[in-house]
């Protein structure tokens, strides 16, 4: 059985573990999370312990990255049972703040990615990347880590984080990790659990519809024509709507018009009142 995992919950407690660590010669691994851990996350874990010697990981359901309509108040919570598989994942400590460490009253800054947050999710959820931006600048500087690990499945997500810290001059290695994925190839998800059994099965064939894009574009298919295929095969498998598919150049997330650069598949598609987002090397 793993020993406890500790658990520290402010800046000050979070630094000097930190340093009494560096102290001993060790280098630092972070990975920031919302909790509602899954196998993707502890995945995470694993990555920060080969690359670094002490792993720590953050428990903080961030409120700027939800708008009113969306899903804070239900997201899951059960910060026992998380600390108990990071542990089993070989993580060293848990930062788990409260909301007023993070947002202390007065709180009035925000960090904004432009360009590549502009497009795609941060047109569906226009308050998400700044949520995301700010409070990932605020774990990387309370902690000052040399590597931070982020999930590939939130594509996105990880180009913003990489352009806020070139930006920033925030000396972090910024990390990203292959999507972990359930054995029908559905992406791991803490919202996979919403999901009720009919819609679960239905999830699953959105990895089969970007898998036959895939196969499509590379056979000469224009990226348009592909795009919306695939998105009428997801509303006939019985997604409620579709947000996107968008074929994207891997770097910038622009539009191309053939595969003459690297390009990566992203999607995302409604199963009831549950949002599902996915993507793929192109």
């Amino acid at each position: 059985m793993s020993a406890p995992l500790p658990i520290v919950r402010t800046v000050a407690e979070l630094r000097a573990a930190i340093a009494a660590k560096r102290q001993e010669g060790k280098t630092i691994g972070l990975v920031p999370t919302m909790g509602a851990l899954h196998e993707g996350h502890l995945s995470l874990v694993r990555a920060a312990k080969q690359h670094c010697r002490f792993a720590v990981a953050t428990l903080f359901v961030n409120p700027k990255q939800f708008a009113p309509h969306e899903d804070f108040d239900r997201y899951p919570r059960d910060e026992a049972g998380d600390a108990t598989l990071l542990a089993s994942a070989g993580c060293d400590l848990l930062y788990a703040p409260e909301r007023a460490v993070m947002y202390p009253d007065g709180f009035a800054t925000s960090v904004l990615v432009s360009s590549v947050s502009t497009m795609l999710e941060g047109q569906m959820r226009p308050h998400f990347f700044g949520g995301v931006a700010t409070v990932v600048t605020k774990l990387l500087l309370q902690a000052m880590p040399d590597a931070a690990f982020f999930g590939e499945k939130d594509y996105q997500q990880l180009l913003v984080i990489k352009q806020l810290a070139r930006d920033l001059d925030i000396p972090v290695e910024i990390v990203g990790c292959p999507t972990m994925r359930e054995h029908d190839g559905l992406a791991m998800s803490s919202r996979n659990a919403y999901l009720s059994a009919d819609e679960r099965r239905v999830a699953a064939r959105l990895n089969f519809v970007m898998h036959d894009a895939i196969k499509a574009v590379h056979a000469g298919a224009p990226v348009d024509a592909v795009e919306a295929e695939a998105n009428r095969h997801l509303t006939a498998a019985g997604f409620t709507s579709v947000d996107y598919v968008a074929i994207r150049n891997a770097d910038t997330l622009k539009p191309i018009a053939s595969l003459t650069e690297p390009a990566r598949i992203l999607a995302a598609a409604w199963l009831g009142k549950t949002r599902l987002i996915d993507n793929m090397a192109v």
